[in-house]
This record gives C-alpha cells, structure tokens and sequence, in this order.
C-alpha cells in the first residue's frame, strides 16, 4: 500500500474523533485503564471524560516515534494549553488518573469499583436534560474557535431564539413559575 492510500485510511479512521465532537449530543469517555496515544485522542473529542483511580493517561505518540493522530494536537492544546500539550506530546509521560484530573485531561475520578454507577449518574441527568439545548450549546462551542466577538454574538443570538421557540424551554418556564424541576422531552 502506497503512502497516499495510507494516509487516507489513517484520516478515514480518525474522522471518528470529529463526529464524536461534533456530535450534537453530549458524549462521555469512560476510562476504566488506560488511554493511551489515539485512545487518548478520542477520550478528549468526547464532551466528557471520566475515569477509574487505577487509570493511566498517556500521549504515548513519541514513545513509539509517532507525532500523533486522531486530533490529538487539535483536543489537548485546548484541554491543557499549547505549553503543557508539547510538553505531554514531546515527553509522553504516564499519568495516573489524578494528575490527569489535576491537569483538566479528566473532569471527574472516581473508585474503580464506582466508575459505571457514577457514570450512569451523568448519563441519566444529560438525557433528562435540555438535548435540544446542549446540541445548540456544542454547536456555539464549535463555532467560538472559529469566530471572533461579532461573529460569535450573532451565533449564539440566533441559537438562542432557536432554543426560545422549544417546547423544552416552555417547560421549563413553566416549571420554574410552579417551582417544580422541568420535564425535558427533547424537543
């Protein structure tokens, strides 16, 4: 196989980072051992990203002499800052789970045992939540890399009113009037 075809089927793969990012729905990573190098990659596409104490977090790329795929250099610049990415990507250290959480790579640690039941916790309350809104929300977030203020305002001002004309947000100031938790129905 030549270079060409190579590289295309590499790329091919690794679309499956942006769908997963661009998703309009939440995603969640769960890491219950390691992520390492392009499952490290697609860990951090995901919206969400939560992980087992026993978990190790590596780039890994030049450990193996490789510079990274998958959007790794598009995902950690943005989760840790370009100083601590190149420094991750160059020198590849293994993290444990904690100095992953201390670093912004995990939003939430949790006991090995305890890392499915609390994971169901944060899908249940995303599903009963606004999906509408959490798409519109993902969408502005996509676009604020891309825009400047301007820009970015008639985004978001357009999404909004997108949002107003719900009936989740009906529901949810009516629920607010009646002091009660809104009832989502994703639409």
């Amino acid at each position: 196989m030549n270079l060409a075809e190579r590289q295309r089927l590499l790329r091919q793969r690794a679309d499956a980072s942006r769908l997963l990012h661009e998703m309009p729905k939440p995603t969640i990573a769960l890491i219950p051992g390691a992520a390492a190098g392009a499952g490290l990659a697609l860990a951090l596409a995901c919206d969400f990203r939560l992980a087992a104490r026993s978990a190790k977090i590596s780039t890994a790329f030049a450990k193996v002499g490789l510079s990274g795929d998958y959007g790794m250099s598009y995902f950690l610049p943005r989760v840790v800052g370009e100083a601590k990415a190149r420094e991750l990507l160059m020198f590849s250290p293994v993290l444990s789970a904690d100095e992953a959480f201390a670093l912004g790579l995990l939003h939430q640690v949790y006991e090995d045992e305890a890392l499915v039941q609390a994971a169901a916790v944060w899908i249940d309350t995303l599903a009963k939540g606004p999906t509408l809104a959490f798409g519109h929300i993902k969408k502005a977030l996509l676009a604020s890399g891309l825009n400047g203020l301007s820009t970015q305002l008639d985004v978001e001002s357009s999404l909004q009113v997108l949002c107003q004309g719900t009936a989740d947000h009906k529901e949810a100031a009516k629920a607010f009037v009646e002091k009660r938790p809104p009832q989502f129905q994703g639409h």
